[in-house]
This record gives structure tokens, sequence and C-alpha cells, in this order.
């Protein structure tokens, strides 16, 4: 009976039959779906999974991975464990998007080719190749070795839909034998990227486990069009942390006349912006900053769509086990840079398409006493909200459910510090500015806040419940909600 009463919100692709889906053609594609499938009735049953960022229909997900514009569809990857909602051996799922908003579960497109010695696969990229063919690089980590010390980098060529894959028969793509003598640790999520004529390729990893880790991003050269034989450039940039182990999930690209680099530290992810020499293949920083200043933002991966804008996605982690589901990916957002080298960061455009009927409040005097707005009937949220500060120290929002012991949902600036319930971010206005402008989205348990463009943080929180209000308070002086705009999300499936 339940899945009766849930199938009507399932993916089409997995309520049909195993041997009516002419997509699957691989044993062990078909035993994740029918997994996946067995599990999704009690995953999307459950009122914290959230409706308006992508997930898998059900059971465990991790790390964005390979997202690409490729002949009117936005295709995005994910690490994937098809048998439990907890972390085991590595998929890739997959979705696609025409907009942006309204988002397909497509096939499993990668899985572990146990014939060919592989146990798991593990983050990369999509790109095309000079062939004009679709193709995958992931790294490959073969049964009973250590992802530390034993991993490879494979590909996989894809057909015109990208949605069936087959591994390239000269696996691996990259060997160790390329480093010579030197050894790289946790060498491993490649990203390939562009300059001018040439193409390359960046992994992570470390270079001293003795030590403890001495995080570095090592470079590649494409030899070839196919992409199919490389050369090692050495190392494009040494994390200057000495606390950092590794450099995960390393993106490298070009954001207007500065190249960016993103590495994930098992710690929150960094940015540094600077200068490429494509001649000595390394990369001098000159600003640095946190690009989620939240606990549950890790392993981003970015794309660049046609008008030539790039777009990024992390994995949001921190949920409980035992649901049917854990994992989703951030909301895509869109990357400039600032003029003094800094990153922004802001919501997709397209998710206004996600938008239902608006509530608006303009002009609340705030001053000491809550002032408590009625949200709408839904749990699935964005809320805009400009405020000038005036003379107030502090401004606090709180999202609160209608159960009177419900832990509310707290947004507190301060001056020089934004704190989301027990999270901390530091973040000073401009000299001379006072206006506080907000994107929060709140979808059933995860939060994501956008500030002034500056500061972006993702929460996990405790479930909000669909007869919420906003209550607003000031310390320390008056401040002025200009604005404050609310909308209903719709689900993106």
């Amino acid at each position: 009976m339940l899945f009766r009463a849930l199938s009507s919100s399932l993916p089409a692709f997995f309520l049909l039959p195993l041997s009516l889906r002419g997509e699957v053609t691989n044993e062990a594609v078909a035993r994740a779906t029918a997994a996946i499938q067995a599990a999704a009735p009690r995953g999307q049953a459950d009122p914290a999974r959230p409706i308006f960022h992508v997930t898998s229909p059900a059971q465990w997900i991790n790390d964005p991975n390979g997202p690409i514009y490729y002949k009117g569809f936005y295709h995005l990857f994910y690490q994937l464990h098809p048998f439990s909602d907890e972390s085991g051996p590595k998929y890739w799922g997959h979705v696609r998007s025409r907009d942006l908003a309204k988002w397909e579960p497509l096939p499993v497109a990668l899985w572990p080719s146990t014939e060919a010695g592989e146990a798991e696969v593990w983050s990369g990229c999509c790109t095309i190749n000079g062939q004009g063919e679709p193709m995958i690089f992931y790294t490959s980590i073969a049964p009973g070795k250590s992802a530390q010390t034993h991993a490879e980098q494979w590909a996989a060529i894809g057909d015109d839909d990208l949605i069936q894959w087959r591994k390239f028969p000269g696996n691996p793509v990259l060997s160790e034998s390329l480093h010579g003598g030197k050894k790289i640790y946790d060498w491993r999520d490649p990203f390939v990227f562009h300059d001018k004529n040439r193409t390359f390729m960046v992994t992570g990893g470390n270079l001293n486990q003795a030590k403890g880790g001495q995080a570095a991003v090592n470079v590649y050269e494409a030899e070839n069009s196919a992409l199919t034989q490389w050369k090692y450039r050495g190392v494009l940039f040494q994390l200057p942390d000495s606390a950092a182990r590794t450099a995960e999930c390393p993106n490298f690209f070009k954001l207007g006349d500065r190249w960016v680099l993103f590495v994930s530290p098992y710690g929150k992810v960094q940015y540094f912006v600077g200068d490429f020499d494509a001649g000595t293949c390394r990369f001098e920083a000159r600003t640095r900053g946190l690009l989620d200043c939240g606990p549950n933002f890790y392993a981003p991966n970015t794309m660049q769509v046609p008008d030539g804008r790039r777009l990024v996605w992390g994995w949001v982690t921190g949920f409980p086990g035992g649901h049917g589901w854990n994992g989703c990916l951030s909301l895509p957002r869109l990357l400039t840079l600032s003029r003094d080298g800094q990153l922004r960061q802001n919501p997709a455009p397209q998710l206004s398409k996600l938008r239902g009927k608006e509530v608006e409040w303009r002009n609340i005097r705030l001053e000491g006493v809550a002032r408590t707005l009625m949200l709408p009937k839904t749990n699935a949220l964005e809320i805009q909200a400009d405020i000038d500060l005036k003379t107030a120290e502090s401004i606090e929002l709180g999202f609160k459910s209608g159960a009177n012991d419900a832990r509310p949902v707290d947004v507190t600036f301060s001056g020089t510090e934004l704190k989301i319930m027990d999270a901390e971010a530091p973040l000073s206005l401009a000299k001379g500015e006072r206006t506080l402008r907000l994107r929060i989205f709140i979808d059933r348990s995860v939060l994501e806040v956008f500030v002034n463009g500056t500061v972006c943080a993702t929460k996990i929180i405790p479930t909000l419940d669909a007869s919420a209000s906003l209550e607003m308070r000031t310390e320390g002086g008056a401040a002025n909600a200009k604005l404050i705009r609310v909308w209903p999300m719709k689900t993106i499936w």
C-alpha cells in the first residue's frame, strides 16, 4: 500500500519493470537500479527529504561529479551507493535538466567493473574530447587496495545522450608511472580544463604521507586529441596551510581574467584566486577565502554554461542514516569575482522558476520587541530580506515551527559575524554600508544562506514544519526591514 500511495511521486524511470528498461543493459546497473527502486518509497516518504535540491531517488549520495552542458541539457552526475543509505562502494548517479529548475533522473551512469579488477568508481569530471566524444575521467579503486596509496585514473566514453557509457579499453588512462620516482598519496578526483588550444587535468593529493600530509594539486597535459595520453607537468599548487592533509576534489578554471582553484582539504572548502602560467604549469595565488562557511558543504564541482558563466554545486553532508536516503547537492550557484579578487556567489537565477505565489511585507520597524510574520504553509521556502540596520548592533531572524518544543532556526548578524544556530562565519559590511541583503532557502531539513553576495553558509537544520513563522528582533538599536519577500518553492522533479 505504501508503494502504491507514493508511486506517483517516483521518477518514471524507476517505476518501469527491469525487463522493460531498455537503457539498463548491464547486470551491475540492473542490481543497483533494483536496490534504489526498492528503497525509494521509504526514502521519499521521509518528511526531512529535500524537494528542490538534487538527490537520488533513494540511498546514499555524496560528491557532485562531471557537470556539463551538452546538446541542450545540463547533465549532473553524483557519487552514489545504491545499496544503503550509508556510505559504501561508489557508483555514479545521473540527472539532467533543460533549465536548471526541473530535473530528470537517468539510469546509473558508471559502476565498478569487477571483471576488470575494479571495486569503486570515485569522483571525477566530464568533458568532450577532440574527437567529439563525451568522456568521463574518474578515480578507479581496485579491490583490497587503499585509496591513499593505490589509485588510477580511468576513462569512459559516452553515447550522444550521455546515458550509456563504456569503459575505455586502454584503462588506466593515467597511472602512477607518469610520476617517475615521485609518490603521490590520495591521488584522485581528476578535473579537466583548457587554456587556449591546450588541454590540462588537475588531481588532488598529498606529497608526504609520513608527516601527516603535504596537500598539493598536481597537473597533467594531454598529448593527443582523444585525451588518452597524458604527461605529468608537476605540482600546480601546494596548499599554504601546514595542517591541510590533502587537496581533494580540485577544480581549476578561468573566471574573467583570473584563475580560480577550489580544494577540499578534509575541512571547509577553500578557494584561491590568482594567475596561471601555462608554460611552467604553475599557479600563483593572490587572494583566498572559504567557498562556504557552514559545516555541511563539501567537494564542489563546477561547469561552464553556454554564455560563458560558471556554476558550482557542492555536496550537502551530515544527514542521519536510517531513513532510506542520505545526502543531496547544494543549489546551483553563479560565480563571479569582485574587483579585489574575492569570490562572489549567488543562487542561479533559473531557480526563480520554482517559486509559487509571493508574500511580501515592507518597511517593518524593528527595535527590541520581536515582530512575527506568518510564512506560507509549507516547509520549502525562499526568503529575501533587505534590512537597513540603522543603529542596531545586531539582528536576529528566527524560523520557528508551529510545535512549541521545536528548536528554532536562528540566523543572527552582529556586525562582524554571521551565526546560523551553532555555526559561525566572519562577516563585515563594506565601510559605510548598513544594508543587509539576505537570500535564504529552506528545504525541509536544508538551509542555504547568501548574504550580500559575499558569504554563503549551508547547514542541516531540524526539519521545519508547514506552520512556521519568521520572528525578527534587534539589539542595541533600531532597524528597518525595508522588504521581506517569501515564496513557497515547488519540487524540482
